[in-house]
């Protein structure tokens, strides 16, 4: 008989497979609007996966821009694509290298000819081309203050788009009457295409910011939308919900009486732990599956972690001395925060093992530090 970390690792992987980057592109690129051959521009941590579901013949080119470390030696040495290494999650210097690069690809470009994009998560911080103004300093103390301070997506990529110069759909100043296909992967609420990655190619349906600093707000600028190509067609190939439609027929397998949440899973991390542990204990004969992106507070000198991890201790602290009860919290990207990690198991013991070895679960929580704990404890 299978642990529960076992079974829920293979739920896990039952998900991860429902939104893989190859075969949601081999899918989408039978429909008769990819006929032909492209010229390939993939940006965000999915865009070598999504590239290798394309055909060959279809290839003329390409520019692949994903995080550093997501790029495979064979892609690197392939002779079609131009591949960079960027900066993730906080923009740097290879951002705005990468938003150079983009613009220069694009620019080399024959008149007319067909481009195809693929977009997925963390494109908003690998590629970007900053308005007049703002520096890379600048946008490194923005960014930092909208993570630490718990800043939703859709709020981060609102502000993104206000300081781009090919945000909020302004990368068609540089696409002329180019047909363009657009292929994306979802990692935002409601999948809207304005939100993911910033929305490269599509304008946002209002102009607005969140509530900032009168410092920020003094250098922003309002923006002036750019309308879409004529021969403009797009598709969300791969969202929050297939992936947990996908685990939940995983769960159902290995025998499992399944809930799945609609909502997405958003606001302050140890609130939304805590709604979920509350609702697991009080149906423990369910297995839940949420999904969505929760935000951290982080503490002036922050550990390593990310908000996986962070929401897999907070649980952990809720669950001790707790029998046949198990938590995995983790996302399907590969990595969380500015860790390799992408989440964490626990369980009623993962405490007691701390404890073991003289950690407190309480103490690495408010120090934003649990990476350390679960490593420490095998949780990761």
């Amino acid at each position: 008989m299978n642990t529960l970390h076992e079974d829920f690792l293979t739920i896990y992987q039952g998900a991860i497979q429902a939104v893989n980057g190859k075969t949601s592109v081999q899918k989408a690129i039978k429909a008769e609007v990819f006929s032909g051959a492209f010229h390939v521009v993939a940006i965000g941590k999915a865009a070598e996966s999504m590239v290798q579901g394309l055909p060959d013949k279809q290839i003329i080119d390409g520019l692949v821009i994903s995080k550093q470390g997501h790029i495979s030696p064979q892609l690197q040495a392939s002779t079609h694509f131009i591949c960079i290494d960027s900066d993730h999650p906080i923009p740097g210097e290879a951002s705005l290298k990468a938003g150079k690069a983009l613009l220069a690809y694009l620019e080399k470009l024959p008149e007319k000819a067909p481009c195809l994009f693929l977009i997925s998560g963390g494109a908003s911080a690998l590629v970007e081309v900053l308005e007049e103004g703002w520096t890379l300093d600048d946008l490194r103390k923005l960014t930092d203050y909208l993570l630490a301070n718990a800043y939703p997506i859709d709020e981060m990529n609102a502000v993104r788009r206000h300081i781009s110069r090919i945000k909020g759909g302004r990368l068609w100043s540089f696409l002329g009457d180019r047909p363009v296909r657009c292929l994306m992967i979802s990692d935002v609420p409601d999948d809207d295409p304005a939100v993911i990655g910033s929305g490269l190619l599509f304008p946002a349906k209002k102009s607005w910011l969140p509530e900032l600093p009168a410092e920020w707000l003094k250098k922003i600028k309002n923006i002036e939308n750019n309308e879409p190509g004529k021969d403009f067609y797009w598709d969300i190939i791969a969202s929050l919900s297939k992936a947990k439609q996908a685990a939940a027929q995983c769960a159902k397998k290995c025998g499992y009486h399944v809930s799945v949440i609609p909502d997405f899973l958003e606001g302050n991390v140890l609130k939304a732990s805590t709604n979920c542990v509350s609702t697991m204990l009080s149906h423990p004969e369910t297995l839940f599956i949420w999904g969505g992106e929760t935000t951290v507070n982080l503490p002036e000198n922050p550990g390593k972690g990310g908000r996986n991890q962070h929401f897999a201790l907070a649980a952990a602290i809720q669950l001790e001395d707790l029998n046949n009860v198990c938590l995995l919290a983790a996302g399907t990207d590969g990595s969380d925060g500015m860790t390799a990690a992408t989440g964490a198991i626990v369980d009623g013991k993962t405490c007691q093992t701390g404890h073991l070895k003289g950690l407190s679960p309480h103490s690495f929580l408010e120090a934003a530090d649990s990476y350390t704990f679960l490593r420490k404890t095998g949780s990761l």
